[in-house]
């Protein structure tokens, strides 16, 4: 046990942490949108407790297993036109076309708007087991990313554990600041969405041809690309917010029948 509290494990414990935190906030991003499309905040907990616990349980069992994972990198489950695909391949493809699907149709929501004819607003709202099973999908598709950078941080299996705990209740914890804030700011939900995108077409891309993809780095133009967005966007609400406050409203001064009366009588 001596090896967990060398100091070179304390820092990877704590780059690990960090890192964890800050590459799981798409995934944050994707729970928060499908969170506020339950009906009650009672399954909104719920459905948040399950996405932590699972994603906990997930990336441990998957941490456990690297060693058999490395393994079947480049071991071909099935070939397409002479390109073959294995397993991490196969999930990041999978998964990648379904959060490009899952956020192109959550746009096109947006955009349509809402029926206010419809007494049940169907096309709005999930139901429980729907969501936990769209969030439990992503999750595991975004573990092998979170194992990928575990793997290459730290050292030690107990390390890697511990970190991803930690990420995991810290991205728990902060969940419903961060769903709150986007379902309050529509503008930011639509930044949001078209970042979820981008993560979708670089999990393709990666699926397709990883060599290729991280070549590239297409992940680190994604997340600046979408931390400016959000920047500016945030000064804009901050302007539009002060623009609102120090607007002067210009008030007309009342005007009595007499007074009418005798202007139009001295226009006679």
């Amino acid at each position: 046990m001596e090896h967990l509290f060398t100091s070179e494990s304390i820092i990877s414990f704590l780059i690990l942490v960090i890192l964890e935190v800050v590459l799981g906030i798409d995934n944050v991003i994707f729970v928060s949108i499908i969170l506020n499309r339950l009906n009650k905040e009672k399954d909104q907990k719920k459905a948040r407790r399950i996405w932590m616990i699972t994603g906990i349980i997930s990336r441990s069992l998957l941490l456990m297993g690297l060693g058999w994972l490395l393994t079947q990198k480049g071991k071909a489950i099935f070939t397409v036109a002479g390109k073959g695909f294995d397993l991490a391949s196969i999930v990041m493809l999978a998964g990648g076309i379904f959060l490009i699907y899952k956020s192109v149709m959550e746009i096109h929501h947006k955009l349509e708007g809402e029926d206010p004819n419809a007494s049940t607003q169907k096309n709005k709202r999930i139901t429980l087991v729907n969501a936990i099973g769209q969030i439990i999908l992503i999750d595991a598709v975004f573990s092998f990313d979170s194992i990928i950078t575990a793997g290459g941080t730290a050292k030690y299996v107990e390390i890697m554990i511990a970190a991803v705990v930690i990420a995991m209740t810290i991205m728990f914890l902060f969940s419903p600041a961060i769903s709150a804030f986007i379902h309050k700011h529509p503008t930011l939900k639509m930044l949001a969405l078209s970042f979820l995108v981008m993560i979708g077409l670089s999990l393709v891309m990666e699926g397709w041809n990883a060599k290729a993809a991280h070549e590239l780095n297409l992940k680190n133009y994604i997340y600046f690309g979408m931390a400016f967005s959000f920047v500016v966007e945030i000064l804009n609400m901050v302007m539009r917010k002060r623009m609102a406050k120090n607007r002067v409203v210009e008030l007309n001064e009342p005007v009595l029948e007499v007074e009418k009366e005798e202007y139009s009588d001295e226009a006679k």
